[in-house]
């Protein structure tokens, strides 16, 4: 497993933990379904160097909130990365799944790393208030959006990688939302984007 050049701005400490949490995460997912075992061979950057380029794309931010973590892409890769360039930063992992949780909790404790998991259904969490809300294979971007709208600051920002169907999910999320976006494309995938979307709010009623 090769470093790549999106985690060539990092120490070789924070290498070194994320190397520690691929194997963990290969560990586990043989009992439990953090990803899927197809892409084991290239969980580097199938997953790691996925979630990598996301932080790249808010820079200025004091709480990060992950939603439906689940084996923890983003958010943990993040939080790892940012412990050494962003230390002040705290981060928030939602997943409602028992089990992952505790693996979520077990890198964090073997890495070193301070998050907060909440064993918590997204709707029923307590409000966050966050600066940054980003959420990996979680749901469409209308349901991403309602989870912002609980979750997120004012003038925050929300990160939702999507595949080649990005462009459908806008337009869909247009008849219940309004709101500003921009499409990155993906480091790691050729029709893929990485949304940033903000001024989020709801089309009103007639």
């Amino acid at each position: 497993m090769s470093l790549d050049p999106t985690t060539e701005s990092v120490s070789r400490e924070t290498s070194e933990k994320l190397r520690l949490y691929a194997e963990l995460l290969e560990k586990w997912n043989r009992k439990i379904n953090l990803v899927s075992k197809h892409t084991i061979p290239d969980l580097w950057t199938r997953h790691f160097v996925d979630s990598a380029q996301i932080h790249s794309l808010a820079s200025d931010f004091a709480h990060w909130l992950d939603i439906g973590s689940g084996g923890g892409f983003p958010g943990l890769v993040i939080a790892i990365r940012a412990a050494e360039l962003q230390p002040d930063a705290t981060f928030t992992l939602i997943e409602s799944d028992q089990r992952k949780c505790a693996f979520l909790r077990s890198v964090a404790r073997e890495t070193g790393v301070k998050v907060q998991v909440l064993s918590q259904r997204i709707e029923q969490a307590p409000v966050q208030g966050a600066d940054v809300l980003s959420a990996r294979a979680l749901a469409s971007l209308s349901d991403l959006l309602g989870f912002a709208e609980r979750h997120l600051a004012p003038e925050g920002v929300a990160l939702f990688p999507k595949g080649q169907r990005w462009k459908e999910e806008i337009s869909e999320a247009e008849a219940q939302w309004r709101f500003r976006w921009e499409a990155v494309p993906s480091k790691t995938e050729s029709e893929a984007v990485i949304l940033k979307i903000g001024g989020i709010r709801r089309v009103a009623s007639a």
